[in-house]
């Protein structure tokens, strides 16, 4: 009686895997070494400092050295003076900002996708571009000649007899429109560029179908465009959505004076006043990282609500 043997190969473990995994794409993985080092050097090494917000930090102290005092500068920032009209002006301008940088892009990308003239397109596209790579310094100082006293508004008006000046750069009824609209011109054509690409990946059947049932071009749109963009759409209301505290630091800065103080003090310029100029380490900490919960539970509800609504989500 002849017995008949089996070899088994025994499996392979996973750390082997990975092993011959990395030695396979050795070249992919170094490339991924570059932005992983980047992220852990710039994104989770500086985390270590958050906990002087917990802290009566002081530089002769260090971090360990400093007193703990809890949530000491989050009270008071919550119950201090600044607090609502920070909360209010963050608010405002960045749901302005959102309304208009929302919709204008989306229309521009079908008007675009609608155009049949390709040197046409081309053009449009170059020219709502090109603002884009604008320093935003360069655009305030452009702002700032047209609107100042004696900037080219006012000199058009004294040309035709209004000789009474108003400086609408810093009146504080003109400061969100400003903002918000300059803040259109420079990214309407970069921001269109992600809407135009998702309707480039709509196929031509569908078009044909179309024309072929008798549907015009605002139907087309309707049905076809539309349906097309809207998971881009929805991801990107997600993100922008979790970034509403988060109002950039720079353009608001370089807006704010001391006419338009009241509706242009937003956190971010609040932070580097307390943090940097009055040398309030902990207490602008303790407000950067409110504001960073604030944002991280706007994102978190806003994905659900797409989520429910809708098949799309970050997660």
């Amino acid at each position: 009686m002849h017995t008949i043997s089996t070899h088994i190969r025994p499996l392979s473990s996973p750390r082997r895997k990975l092993q011959r995994r990395v030695r396979k794409n050795w070249r992919l993985y170094a490339m991924l070494a570059l932005p992983l080092i980047y992220i852990i050097l710039f994104a989770y090494a500086p985390m270590y400092g958050i906990q002087i917000a917990f802290k009566d930090f002081t530089i002769r102290k260090g971090y360990w050295g400093s007193s703990w005092v809890g949530l000491k500068h989050f009270r008071s920032f919550i119950e201090g003076f600044y607090f609502w009209q920070l909360i209010r002006n963050t608010v405002m301008l960045s749901l302005y900002s959102l309304a208009t940088q929302f919709a204008l892009p989306v229309i521009l990308a079908l008007l675009l996708n609608e155009t049949g003239n390709r040197r046409f397109k081309k053009t449009v596209q170059t020219i709502t571009y090109l603002p884009y790579f604008i320093s935003t310094v360069v655009v305030v100082s452009m702002l700032n000649q047209l609107f100042s006293n004696y900037g080219l508004i006012n000199n058009l008006r004294a040309l035709l007899g209004n000789t009474q000046r108003v400086s609408l750069f810093t009146q504080e009824g003109a400061f969100r429109h400003l903002y918000v609209w300059s803040d259109v011109w420079q990214r309407l054509g970069y921001s269109s560029i992600i809407y135009v690409a998702a309707l480039s990946r709509v196929s031509p059947e569908l078009y044909e179908a179309a024309r072929i049932d008798g549907a015009n071009r605002l139907r087309v749109i309707w049905h076809i465009n539309l349906p097309a963009i809207v998971p881009t759409m929805v991801i990107m209301t997600v993100l922008a959505l979790g970034g509403v505290m988060n109002l950039g630091f720079e353009k608001v800065f370089l807006m704010q004076n001391q006419m338009n103080i009241n509706v242009s003090r937003v956190i971010s310029t609040y932070v580097y006043a307390v943090g940097l100029q009055g040398a309030q380490y902990s207490f602008s900490t303790a407000v950067n990282q409110f504001n960073a919960l604030i944002n991280l539970l706007l994102l978190v509800i806003a994905n659900a609500v797409a989520r429910h609504l809708s098949d799309t989500s970050l997660w």
